[in-house]
């Protein structure tokens, strides 16, 4: 079995560097890490990809290209599957980037504000649009930013000095039929304030296709109807996945909470039509069944800081969360499983588990995995303290 694991890991690694390098790349300067010997896990495709100071962020465009939000030099990179850097674009403050299927760009960021002649730094989202000579490169000559959504202006005139605190975190594209809600997004925001009446500064906006703000998600839960229910929520994602042909609609979303107190730091939002409205609703995944998996998306405090969230978009449905504390990647099925369903002629039926991880700079750890993307049966994770991006594909995937 060692040996046999042995081969089909050159076979990655050659496989890899055909598609993406071309037959002439010489593999002299590969190191092949070491695996444990696994026939179902996420193995890397070597080689990583480096040359930044500190990737925060990454997304796979509507566009088939690759955005990196690199905190060190506040640049959006555009890049190719290849890895081939295309362009950048400087962003003050960057810490989080995302595309709409209008192919805008829509980042997190500050923006400097003057106020009675005194200069305030608040937290903006900025809408990018790629347009010029060059189609769609990126690039300070060939881009343009059209619209700032500056905190708190967005929602009331007036600012208080909590308001300096206050952070947004991630976007999440919908994707839609109704031309009036398809590119509308939602944002997580985190803060001090606990405002009754605007709501409280820890939550989850909804803002229409024009960056308009919409409302906060309100949840209903057995309990009662919570304006207050997201806890410090920062990663987000919805099922609208590249490509666009194959983009799931909806207004479905998952989201994490760094609140270290929250037993279930991720969760499923459903957004239920009925006869008397729309509503949001948590979803609760199955755990516990030792005999399906050996561990679910909500087993209690099964994650201390999960920044990192996103699905699939194919018909595995595969959700995978980093978790900065642990410095891990987890997999789990579409229903909240963690693990991988084995082949039929294995005759197994318990999932197989293929999360990994663990602090370090080996091409299976990390230092600090702020954010996570798949595209085309490939695995991709912004390694943030370790300075790259790290690409994995999992083994039942390769013929």
């Amino acid at each position: 079995m060692k040996r046999l694991f042995s081969i089909l890991i050159l076979a990655i690694i050659l496989t890899g560097c055909r598609k993406y390098f071309g037959e002439k790349t010489d593999l002299g300067f590969i190191d092949v890490p070491e695996f444990t010997n696994r026939d179902i896990a996420y193995v890397p495709i070597l080689p990583a990809f480096t040359d930044f100071v500190k990737p925060v962020d990454i997304a796979v465009g509507f566009d088939e290209l690759i955005y990196v939000a690199d905190e060190g030099r506040q640049e959006i990179i555009q890049l190719d599957e290849t890895g081939r850097r295309l362009g950048s674009f400087f962003i003050p403050g960057l810490k989080s980037v995302t595309q709409d299927r209008r192919f805008d760009l829509i980042a997190i960021g500050t923006s400097d504000t003057v106020i009675a002649g005194n200069t305030f730094t608040f937290t903006c989202i900025y809408r990018i649009r790629m347009t010029g000579p060059e189609g769609y490169k990126l690039s300070q000559t060939n881009a343009q930013i059209i619209r700032k959504i500056v905190h708190p202006f967005y929602y009331k005139s007036t600012y208080s000095t909590s308001d300096l605190s206050v952070q947004f975190n991630r976007i999440a594209v919908i994707a839609s039929t109704n031309p009036a809600e398809n590119n509308s997004y939602f944002v997580t925001r985190t803060g001090p304030a606990k405002n009754p009446i605007l709501g409280p500064d820890d939550a989850v906006l909804l803002f229409n296709n024009n960056d308009q703000y919409i409302t906060p998600v309100t949840v209903s839960t057995s309990q009662g109807t919570f304006i207050d229910y997201f806890q410090k929520p920062f990663g987000i994602t919805t099922f609208a996945k590249p490509p666009q042909i194959t983009a799931r609609t909806g207004q479905n979303f998952m989201v994490t909470m760094l609140e270290p107190n929250a037993a279930i730091k991720v969760q499923y939002i459903e957004r239920i039509e009925s006869e008397f409205g729309a509503e949001y609703r948590p979803r609760i995944f199955p755990y516990g069944d030792t005999t399906r998996a050996d561990g679910g998306i909500h087993e209690p405090f099964k994650f201390e800081m999960p920044l990192g969230i996103t699905i699939s978009g194919d018909a595995a449905g595969f959700i995978f969360v980093t978790d900065i504390a642990k410095d891990s990647l987890y997999q789990f099925s579409s229903n909240g499983l963690e693990g991988v369903q084995p082949p039929a002629a294995t005759g197994i039926t318990k999932l197989q588990k293929a999360s990994f991880g663990g602090k370090g700079s080996g091409f299976t750890q990390f230092n600090q995995p702020m954010a996570v993307a798949f595209f085309k049966k490939i695995l991709y994770v912004a390694d943030a303290n370790n300075g790259r991006i790290l690409r994995f594909r999992l083994t039942l995937d390769f013929d």
